[in-house]
């Protein structure tokens, strides 16, 4: 008997490679390479290669389980299910619905992420949901939208990369968070262009670059500022780009031109040398790219950041044209898509804004609800988590582990556990769900299908590979059981394609407008591009149903869009938007008693909160548990050695890992993983500032000091 072969995408991170899926006897898969997918063609990381692994009953959840006697229990899905409504219900009775809490994720799919945000303000009627995806890349996709007036990671596929001048990677170490992605700058620089690297850490990344600038921890606005400030004294600005196709420019290069090179210097680390080398570099080709990760977006200033980095492209002409502009390397599998349909606390489907009448009246329509019963903005996902146990007394939280993920981590472990009810819909027995009154067992990856959005914006369909086993359950499943519980029978369908064509719907008109893409499409093109509408189709502007054109026949399919901004931007009369920014300091910066800074990233072989990845036996090989990693100086300081255990404190609190000195960071800046819970959670000791624009917290820059720890 023949044995198919699934192809399908990888779990992890926004890149989503492409992967084969073969069943295998007794169960799980094995992973093949899939060469036809165009991101990654056939390049797997150590995550994406043991990603079945998760697959195996003995790692995973296989029953729902109840809380008595303050003891997790085995308990059938009917009497789980019944609790969280009986929690949820109370809660909305006693206190109202906006006591009641969701806390969503970017790993979910475009379906599960829709339905979720749907049940929040549909059944719950709460203003109160908001998700992981928060944390990832909401700097980057508020800066966009000002800039550009719409939000997508890149607006440019990915094969685009190698073949422009130059690429400025700001905060990035994708060598070990996208290792495939690694590929496209070595193929840059063998076509001759530049690659410069800007990281306070000299990472695998930055080796490869053919500039690394280090600056301090917090300080990437200013450097921004500094190169604009160059660009504009050296005559580079593109004034028929500025003139033709930008506003706001008058006022951008008055503030730059206070930013002068040698007090950016002071202010970053960064010799002026470098600066202007960064510049030429820069400058000189006749395209050139600035993508921005975690490092620059999370701060509390990573709006202005961005939009500073957005400014250097605007500025020298470089956006807006073929292998030119700005992009955002997102980082959860589905942080793209997450937001675009409603589970982030001010937006609905088709990132349509909340606080819009016309967008509320648009998909109410869809839903079949009056728009004036559809709650306003609500917390943003620090704030919410913040406000569990006081403001909001239930919580349903689904694929996210804020108790190793969330800053301040102690504080907000604290708050779930402040909780009159928590239920926590998961794959593993994460941190978080070990909290909760009730965890729900669903399914992953391989055992549904759904869709997720890359960080290119291509649309992408999982495929279910295999059967779950028999105790675990779809999160849609779960959400239309809880839908039926409180009396709304219809509008939470179970299989994920029915409610990707409702998602169609209510994105339509939308700026991720998904109404042109289905998932033959997606099967048969290795995805799409949003936007991209449905040409034949046009909602009728009353009820948000479809309306037939009398062309349909004769309408192709709308091509979808790869490179966003070629004739014009986005905005109400289609010209990009300077941000006029200057530099501020980090929320807390060292002083005699935090003398140190930190700051936070992932390794190569662990994921996001290590919910999963902690769990696969290769991975912990490689990567068995945190670490302080300081330079010689500052360990000679401390009088600590290799491994010798380092307490590192902040004002939030302490945690423990064993020390690794290493040349690739400055003397002033201490890094720590963040994948584990326990005394090394880096999370304990991050600041929970936050940028005023985007709700960012500021993981990337706190005020510590160093102990050593004696036997």
């Amino acid at each position: 008997m023949e044995t198919s072969v699934t192809p399908t995408h990888c779990p992890y991170c926004a890149l989503q490679c492409g992967m084969n899926l073969t069943p295998v006897a007794g169960g799980g898969v094995t992973v093949t390479e899939r060469v036809d997918f165009p991101v990654n063609r056939g390049a797997l990381c150590g995550k994406g290669r043991t990603a079945p692994a998760l697959l195996s009953p003995a790692l995973r959840l296989t029953e729902p389980l109840v809380r008595r006697d303050g003891v997790l229990v085995p308990a059938s899905w009917e009497e789980a299910l019944d609790r969280v409504a009986e929690g949820l219900t109370r809660t909305r009775t006693e206190h109202g619905p906006d006591a009641c809490g969701v806390f969503g994720g970017g790993g979910l799919t475009n379906e599960k992420a829709y339905a979720l945000g749907k049940f929040a303000r549909v059944v719950l009627g709460t203003s109160q949901i908001d998700y992981n995806g928060r944390f990832c890349m909401s700097s980057a996709a508020a800066a966009g939208n000002k800039a550009f007036g719409i939000d997508r990671g890149l607006p440019f596929p990915m094969e685009d990369i190698p073949r422009t001048g130059c690429v400025i990677l700001v905060g990035s170490n994708l060598a070990e968070t996208m290792p495939p992605a690694l590929r496209y700058f070595t193929e840059l620089k063998e076509n001759g262009g530049t690659f410069i690297v800007i990281d306070p850490r000299r990472t695998r990344t930055a080796e490869q670059a053919d500039l690394h600038l280090a600056p301090r921890p917090g300080t990437d606005l200013a450097l921004a500022l500094g190169l604009l400030h160059l660009v504009v004294s050296q005559g580079r600005t593109d004034e028929a780009f500025i003139e033709a196709r930008t506003s706001g420019w008058e006022e951008t290069r008055a503030a730059a031109m206070a930013h002068w090179p040698e007090y950016v210097e002071r202010i970053t680390g960064v010799p002026v040398p470098q600066l202007r080398d960064a510049v030429r570099m820069f400058c000189e080709p006749a395209t050139a790219m600035v993508l921005t990760a975690r490092g620059p977006e999370q701060q509390s200033k990573g709006t202005d950041t961005v939009g500073a980095w957005i400014n250097l492209c605007l500025a020298t002409g470089r956006a807006g044209r073929p292998y030119s502009g700005y992009g955002c390397l997102t980082g959860q599998g589905n942080g793209q898509g997450g937001r675009e349909h409603g589970q982030k606390a001010d937006q609905l489907p088709g990132y349509r804004k909340l606080t819009d009448p016309e967008a509320r009246r648009h998909v109410a329509g869809v839903w079949g609800v009056d728009p004036d019963s559809l709650p306003g903005p609500g917390l943003s996902a620090y704030e919410l988590l913040d406000a569990l146990g006081s403001d909001i007394r239930s919580l349903l939280l689904m694929g996210s582990n804020p108790v190793v993920s969330a800053p301040r981590a102690a504080h907000i472990q604290q708050r779930l556990e402040s909780l009159d009810f928590l239920a926590v819909a998961d794959v593993v027995l994460s941190e978080t769900a070990a909290l909760a009154d009730v965890v729900l067992p669903v399914t992953q990856w391989a055992e549904e299908t759904g869709t997720t959005t890359s960080l290119e914006g291509r649309v992408l369909l999982r495929r279910q590979a295999v059967s779950p086993p028999d105790g675990v359950r779809s999160d849609l499943y779960v959400l239309h059981q809880l839908a039926a519980r409180a009396g709304v029978e219809k509008g939470f369908p179970v299989d994920p394609e029915e409610v990707f064509e409702e998602l169609r719907r209510a994105s339509a008109g939308g700026i991720a407008d998904y109404s042109g893409i289905t998932y033959r499409r997606l099967a048969e093109d290795n995805g799409v591009f949003w936007p991209c509408p449905a040409l034949d189709e046009q909602p009728d502007g009353r009820d948000g149903q479809p309306q037939e054109r009398n062309d349909r026949a004769s309408a192709a399919p709308h091509p979808g869009s790869p490179r966003l901004f070629l004739d014009r931007f986005a905005t109400e009369d289609g010209r990009a938007r300077f941000a006029p920014v200057t530099y501020r300091a980090i929320a807390e910066e060292p002083d005699a008693e935090y003398p140190v800074l930190l700051t936070t990233g992932r390794v190569v072989a662990q994921y996001q909160s290590g919910a999963q990845t902690r769990r696969v036996d290769e991975l912990n090989a490689a990567a068995p548990g945190p670490f302080v990693e300081l330079h010689p100086r500052l360990a000679a300081r401390l009088g600590a050695g290799e491994g010798d255990a380092i307490a590192v404190v902040s004002r939030r609190g302490r945690a423990v890992a064993p020390a690794r000195i290493t040349t690739s960071i400055r003397p002033d800046t201490v890094f720590m993983p963040f994948h584990w819970p326990g005394e090394g959670r880096a999370n304990t000791l991050t600041n929970p500032a936050l940028d005023p624009t985007s709700r960012m917290p500021e993981f990337k820059a706190c005020a510590v000091r160093l102990e050593t720890v004696r036997p």
